[in-house]
């Protein structure tokens, strides 16, 4: 979405005048973050979308971003100090960091980026979320499980790919059923490759690698960065659905548009700070995907991308 387009789309609808009482206040916005490689990315959109709908840092809003820095302990923590600052709404980047402020607060009203919210019980339905809870369902499974599909059609004859899960993350059971069930449609065993935290990444990758695995599917809440690099470091073509890991030197990603849903999920906090009640506002799903490639990684791992599969490429990084 342009940003043009996406302006508009939330003027009239969401922003109020600058001289209005809503605004003559300091609003207080928390956002509660993994601390992966697209963390920069999403504070960008959240600062700019709520400027586009005059709420400004230094005039009339404070933001307080707390990143637990790839720690997922360190989560319910960070969304306890956000909710005693009292916040007035709390922002929530993929589904760990929701499961931490829906455990720290049932009153303030809860904005959320996350995976699949009602399958993994967040809410009763996107319709109607009801309680504090609403924003943006990201198709996090089944975009996983579409990684694995692209592997098949990039490495001709692969028959073993590592998923790679966090322990830590709610998610992850819907998660892997996703994913096994894409690797039995598409001829492929998934070897499974557990990790919970920083530590725990490469021994999980080299366990993989000695079960065979030709290629892993990172879970989205590890670290990006961490993950490419050990790849490469232990030549494992590796993929996961956000696109900041194919930035950060993974080989493929594919998933929602990163730019997208920070921008939509950034409307669902500017309806709240205009007085919008969270269970009236039904959660979005995600609608836009993107096949992102990284040719640079291909040529140190060696691997020889199909044209097809570039041409069905959103971007392909050289």
């Amino acid at each position: 979405m342009k940003r043009r387009a996406f302006i508009a789309g939330i003027g009239s609808a969401v922003a109020l005048p600058l001289t209005s009482h809503a605004q003559e206040r300091t609003r207080r916005v928390g956002a509660l973050i993994l601390g992966n490689a697209d963390a920069e990315a999403f504070g960008k959109e959240l600062r700019q979308g709520l400027a586009s709908a005059g709420y400004v840092e230094g005039r009339n809003l404070q933001v307080d971003i707390r990143s637990a820095q790839g720690r997922l302990e360190l989560l319910p923590q960070l969304a306890a100090e956000l909710v005693a600052t009292r916040v007035d709404v709390l922002f929530a980047l993929y589904t760990p960091c929701a499961r931490a402020a829906q455990q720290a607060t049932r009153d303030i009203p809860i904005v959320s980026i996350l995976a699949n919210p009602v399958e993994t019980g967040f809410i009763a339905s996107l319709s109607r979320p009801g309680g504090n809870f609403t924003g943006v369902s990201m198709l996090a499974a089944e975009a996983h499980g579409k990684c694995v599909e692209v592997w098949a059609d990039m490495l001709p004859g692969i028959r073993k790919v590592a998923a790679l899960i966090n322990t830590r993350d709610p998610f992850t059971p819907l998660l892997l059923e996703k994913i096994e069930l894409s690797g039995k449609e598409a001829g492929v065993e998934i070897v499974t490759a557990r990790a919970g935290g920083l530590d725990e990444l490469e021994p999980a990758i080299t366990a993989a690698q000695a079960a065979g695995a030709q290629a892993l599917v990172m879970q989205g809440s590890l670290s990006s960065r961490a993950v490419s690099e050990l790849s490469l470091k232990h030549r494992l073509p590796a993929a996961s659905f956000t696109r900041s890991f194919s930035e950060v030197g993974g080989l493929f990603s594919y998933g929602p548009d990163a730019t997208d849903a920070f921008q939509r999920g950034t409307s669902f906090v500017i309806r709240v700070l205009q007085g919008g009640k969270p269970a009236d506002m039904p959660v979005e799903q995600a609608t836009k995907f993107e096949l992102v490639i990284n040719m640079k990684t291909a040529k140190v791992l060696n691997v020889s991308v199909p044209p097809m599969l570039l041409a069905r490429a959103d971007e392909v990084i050289e």
